[in-house]
């Protein structure tokens, strides 16, 4: 297993460790999305150039399986199951394949709400958000994704740290 730092992951890409960055979670008390009001950067960039590497991860039905396996993986996660115990997983892989695929020009809108926002309830410190980026790398080694294309993906995702990282 090859785990990039936080400085390779922005430094030659995304932005992406928001992930995920994606997104941390979204918790079941939240409000829902609000209309323009926000001007936190868009989370969910839509990127078309990327359409060939939305296929790579195995278009919609590939980026499902890839973010129930990391859903699985950061409740296994001691550093990152706090943030995940009470959130509604389901909502939330949905959102996470929602974001992924728009910012992979997969055609998808995103659903949830802005970065900030979504975490502002949390105490998420660069360790944590370091911790959900490791986890996304081993749930893309798991399905097989290609490493330069995880890399696109991290490199979208990773500049949301700024969003996501409040502590």
């Amino acid at each position: 297993m090859r785990i990039r730092s936080i400085h390779v992951v922005l430094a030659g890409l995304l932005g992406a460790a928001q992930f995920a960055t994606p997104a941390f979670a979204q918790s079941t008390a939240g409000t829902p999305p609000q209309a323009a009001a926000s001007t936190a950067p868009n989370p969910a960039p839509v990127h078309p150039e990327l359409a060939g590497v939305f296929e790579q991860f195995g278009g919609i039905a590939g980026l499902t399986a890839l973010n129930e396996e990391f859903m699985a993986l950061m409740l296994a996660d001691p550093r990152l199951e706090p943030y995940f115990r009470n959130v509604d997983r389901p909502r939330v892989t949905r959102q996470l394949t929602e974001q992924f695929c728009a910012v992979l020009g997969g055609g998808c809108a995103y659903s949830g709400r802005d970065m900030v926002e979504a975490h502002a309830a949390f105490k998420i410190e660069r360790a944590h958000f370091n911790a959900l980026v490791e986890v996304l790398q081993v749930a893309m080694d798991k399905r097989g994704i290609p490493f330069r294309a995880q890399n696109k993906l991290l490199a979208v995702l990773a500049p949301m740290h700024r969003e996501i990282v409040n502590d």
